[in-house]
């Protein structure tokens, strides 16, 4: 017998990668790390040794006691990473939305779970532990994103497309969206349910409910580590089955379902029009270049940040690992683009694409811009509504279009030009949901709504295609309208800003921006914000610079579809002009509280259109200020980012 030939270095670099070797070890360091181990070596030989022998599908009940703060925002639970990373924080959270999907009569046994994310730090181990639990608690089949990643849109288009439609029971979607990542920085987790939406406030406060009494966490400990990398279905006992695929595939099927990628081709592949899109180190990448490179045909160098990577970048990126996209941190693209941080235009060193976008981490977000112009998301909104006829998903017209509260009223305007119904909801994508899925299954005695077209003014657009904003959607959208305005291929190519201006010119402009106090104390921002809502009902009040109060309340929302009531949504101050003045605190960040400060005034079509928002909505900033007392509660004379 011959003796074996020694394996080469490459050989044993090749083997380790194949079977996730590293992996492994890494997940039972981990369990080591999280034990708080007094031997780690034995820790870790015993861990390994439990999974090469075990039932895969075995189930253990491991003892847990509640952590305080796991209370979901807006866009699920926000925390740092290493918060994330300790004992059982994963875990408690992951295992209360099972219990609370049970106590809701969810069916759990059997079903399909949609598990990735935005491929931030954390990501893929989240997703080893997330399938442990998720197995304990009966689930048959986990749909995950190669490398597990997916966008919060492509999670949704898989939730509603994929082998059909509607087979998951829902989605764990791993991000924080525009948050850094890093093991410094910010890890989320929020749920989507069956419809391809975020979890409406009845289930997150069941969730949270849970989190605050929950004793047991259910586990299969010895199931396999999930090879993300590799494409296929794998079967791990006779119950459970695990599908990596393809991450872009349902989500670009969904878009071409959305729009005329052979109209959208024609206009690219002009001579004088030219793009470039950011995906700002974020899960936007293959999305990025599955559409604009394989389906419109545009080279690679139309894009920037095209990889994702955990940290989007990290501080050494010129956006600082933060990856969202709007003018205080795309700076490499507004650059590119001819603007400064105020969206003012600057001279470059060659001329600047005719349009520009940009994502955020999470792909959900998205910023659109002409040479040498910027387009708020409020605008572009407006935009989209009053153009709606040149996207094909929208050709037997809008039926109802909706904005947060924060948003401007440019919407409104276009949809009472129109004959739209025309909603103004809370912050928060699920929001719009049940408007969209109105006149259908539990709502099949409500009107229907769609097609249906919404927004925020925090970069979101998005219509009934998902039931997430959708950054690609939104981008595609535009180059839609500006395919249909230059159809002619020797005429004069439409510009961004010509579009823009000219939409001005029929509905008039809303001047607006948006003060951002990050990192303020909470209890101070709440004092505040109740402080101002003890003013409620004011009205009649002449104010500084010519304004006059029409109305001041704390905004509140009664949904039409489901009839649920959403109180304590911000402060309103609307003056007889329209102007108006909004605080609101946000439920996306992780330290502290984040005030918002929205600041909105309205220049009729034949008033002076060309004029700079910040400067124009400075009155009503000092209005805001002294009426607010914000320095005063929050020490904080000056806003973080201005938007």
């Amino acid at each position: 017998m011959s003796t074996p030939k020694p394996w080469t270095p490459q050989e044993v670099e090749e083997y380790l990668a194949r079977f996730k070797v590293q992996d492994v070890l890494s997940e039972a360091v981990n369990d080591a790390v999280q034990h708080k181990a007094s031997d780690p070596v034995s820790h870790i030989a015993d861990y390994l040794g439990k999974a090469a022998s075990a039932d895969p599908l075995a189930v253990e009940s491991v003892p847990t006691a509640p952590i305080a703060g796991q209370k979901p925002g807006t866009s699920g639970l926000r925390k740092k990473t290493r918060v994330w990373m300790e004992g059982h924080y994963l875990h408690n959270f992951v295992q209360a939305t099972f219990d609370a999907l049970a106590q809701e009569g969810v069916k759990v046994a059997d079903g399909t779970l949609v598990v990735s994310g935005d491929g931030r730090f954390f990501n893929k181990e989240a997703i080893q532990t997330i399938l442990k639990i998720g197995a304990a608690n009966g689930v048959g089949r986990f749909w995950l994103g190669k490398d597990g990643l997916l966008s919060t849109p492509a999670v949704s288009a898989v939730v509603r497309s994929r082998e059909g439609g509607f087979v998951p029971f829902g989605a764990f979607i791993l991000s924080a969206s525009h948050n850094p990542g890093g093991i410094d920085e910010d890890f989320g987790i929020k749920f989507n349910c069956e419809n391809g939406g975020p979890a409406p406030e009845k289930l997150t406060e069941a969730i949270y409910a849970l989190t605050t009494s929950i004793s047991e966490i259910k586990l299969c400990p010895a199931f396999p580590h999930v090879n993300l990398a590799a494409l296929g279905v794998t079967a791990v006992g006779e119950r459970v089955r695990v599908e990596v695929f393809d991450p872009t595939d349902d989500h670009v099927a969904v878009l071409k379902q959305c729009f005329d990628f052979a109209a959208i081709k024609r206009l690219v592949s002009r001579p004088d029009f030219s793009l470039v899109y950011d995906s700002m180190g974020g899960v936007q990448g293959p999305y990025a270049k599955a559409v604009f490179c394989t389906e419109l045909g545009l080279p690679a160098s139309s894009l920037l940040n095209a990889t994702p990577l955990p940290d989007f970048g990290g501080p050494t990126s010129a956006h600082h690992g933060h990856a969202d996209p709007n003018l205080s941190h795309a700076v490499e693209l507004i650059a590119k683009m001819g603007l400064d941080k105020a969206g003012s235009p600057i001279k470059t060193p060659a001329p600047p694409p005719v349009f520009g976008a940009a994502a955020d981490g999470d792909a959900d977000r998205n910023m659109i811009l002409g040479a040498n112009f910027f387009v708020t998301p409020s605008d572009s909104l407006a935009v989209i509504a009053a153009n709606a006829s040149a996207i094909p998903f929208f050709k037997q017209g809008l039926k109802a279009c909706a904005r947060s509260m924060p948003t401007s009223c440019a919407l409104d305007r276009v949809a009472a030009a129109k004959g739209m119904s025309c909603f103004e909801v809370p912050t928060g994508w699920k929001f719009f949901g049940n408007l969209m899925d109105s006149g259908s299954g539990a709502f099949a005695d409500k009107p229907v709504y769609t097609p249906f077209l919404c927004g925020e003014e925090s970069f979101g657009t998005g219509s009934n295609h998902v039931r997430e904003k959708d950054g690609m959607w939104a981008v595609l959208a535009w180059l839609s309208i500006l395919a249909a305005k230059n159809e002619a291929p020797d005429a004069p190519l439409v510009s961004v800003s010509d579009i823009v201006k000219a939409h001005w010119a029929t509905y008039g402009r809303n001047y607006y921006a948006r003060y951002d106090y990050e990192g303020v104390d909470k209890g101070a921002a709440t004092k505040m914000m109740e402080a101002m809502a003890a003013q409620a009902g004011a009205s009649g009040t002449e104010l500084e610079g010519g304004f006059t109060l029409r109305m001041l309340d704390e905004f509140a929302y009664t949904d039409p579809v489901d009839g649920s009531v959403s109180r304590q949504q911000g402060i309103r101050l609307v003056m007889t002009d329209g102007s108006r003045i909004v605080f609101r605190l946000s439920g996306t960040g992780v330290d502290g509280a984040t005030v918002r400060l929205y600041l909105e005034k309205y220049e009729a079509p034949d008033g002076d259109l060309a004029q700079h928002p910040f400067e124009v909505i400075k009155p009503l900033a000092k209005i805001a200020l002294a009426f607010s007392k914000l320095t005063e509660f929050t020490g904080r004379a000056e806003p973080s980012v201005i938007t």
